[in-house]
């Protein structure tokens, strides 16, 4: 062991299923009076949003609903969000959905308390006065924004999604159930899955990983690789939905406190520009980025391939590495999310905007290996 300090955030965490009904005395735990439930139309249809407001008023608490977002979030919701908390005196923010809703709340939160744009918020500590409390209730296994420092909105004028990546982001409490994930669709809970390897994959990686984040991704790898594709054929599939669960939060709080890297950076410049599951962009960039990142932790990449269960043991550190790109690409085959950028729609003449959006991208600082606007353009060619 050598002398370095290593820091690791996380919130409180109630993990199990029936716990999203502990959701209104979470809240009053943390002193709330009146809060604002944040959620969308998905998840007020499959009856989630009804449990978290039966959970308020038995806990007796005032509250108001915030649930008219659309997928990849943008600013103006933020803003009108805002306006609601602002309006209707909260002191408190829940949050009920999966990563675009719980990325919504977080940022209603900064600017109810710290005022302007959410756009002034875009990168690394710019938060300046403390947030209200946030109790964060995932119904996907999928972002880890539950647990995580960071909110991803697009900005609708620059046409990008800006990464804002704060502590005082990282909820006060994090509520995960996993019997919200039966109510899934098997499309949402195979990009979802796909997100939740590429964060596993990003931060065991991440030039900011440390023992304490190595932990929870190794694990979350490990039960993504065995889990995943079960959770995607059965919805009834208890075992699977609980074991997706807790690998998304694990790799969420992995990725919370190791940041990412360049897969995510240009699956968020993408994602500002094409209206597409962050998930599926994820899945179709993993691979390329993976191969591309290999020469800078070999070691950490055939660790990977045995956490997935290839066997290594006669196999050299490239054969490893090429087996665990191997299988990344076979399980999403398997789950059926789309294999290439021209599945969804991408188009080579956008590939100048995308180089540039994520090379600023604040993801982009812990990727492995350092990476220019022409090694990003390569894998934007490569992954066509």
């Amino acid at each position: 062991m050598n002398n370095t300090i290593n820091k690791f955030v996380t919130p409180e965490i109630i993990f199990g299923t029936g716990s999203i009904k502990q959701t209104g005395d979470a809240c009053l735990r943390l002193g709330a009076k009146k809060v604002i439930i944040v959620s969308d139309p998905g998840v007020a249809e499959a009856g989630w949003l009804t449990e978290v407001i039966k959970a308020c008023e038995t806990s007796g608490l005032d509250y108001i609903t915030y649930s008219e977002l659309t997928t990849n979030p943008k600013d103006f919701e933020v803003a009108q969000g805002s306006e609601v908390y602002l309006r209707e005196e909260c002191d408190s923010v829940i949050g009920v959905g999966g990563g675009s809703t719980l990325d919504v709340a977080k940022s209603i939160a900064i600017l109810a308390s710290n005022g302007g744009n959410i756009s002034d918020y875009e990168g690394v500590d710019k938060i300046s006065k403390p947030l209200p409390p946030m109790v964060m209730a995932a119904t996907t296994a999928g972002s880890g924004s539950e647990v995580s420092q960071f909110s991803v909105i697009v900005d609708t004028k620059r046409k990008k999604k800006m990464t804002i990546i704060s502590k005082t982001l990282i909820p006060d409490i994090a509520i995960v159930d996993p019997q919200t994930l039966a109510t899934k669709s098997p499309s949402l809970t195979a990009s979802t899955g796909m997100d939740v390897l590429t964060h596993s994959i990003e931060a065991y990686v991440s030039a900011a990983a440390t023992p304490l984040t190595d932990v929870q991704a190794k694990n979350a790898l490990s039960l993504v690789a065995e889990y995943l594709r079960p959770s995607v054929a059965s919805r009834s599939n208890e075992a699977a939905k609980t074991a997706m669960a807790m690998a998304s939060l694990q790799s969420g709080l992995a990725f919370s406190n190791a940041i990412l890297g360049a897969a995510h950076a240009i699956s968020h410049a993408i994602g500002g520009k094409l209206p597409m599951a962050h998930g599926e962009i994820n899945s179709i960039l993993l691979p390329h980025v993976m191969d591309f990142n290999f020469i800078a932790k070999p070691q950490k990449f055939k660790e990977i391939a045995g956490l997935m269960g290839v066997d290594t043991r006669t196999l050299s550190v490239k054969e490893a590495a090429c087996g665990a790109v191997k299988l990344v690409r076979e399980i999403a085959a398997d789950i059926g999310t789309p294999m290439t950028l021209s599945d969804i729609g991408f188009q080579k003449d956008y590939i100048p905007d995308i180089c540039a959006a994520a090379l600023a991208d604040a993801c982009m600082i812990t990727n492995p290996r350092d990476t220019t606007y022409w090694d990003i353009e390569k894998l934007l060619h490569d992954a066509l």
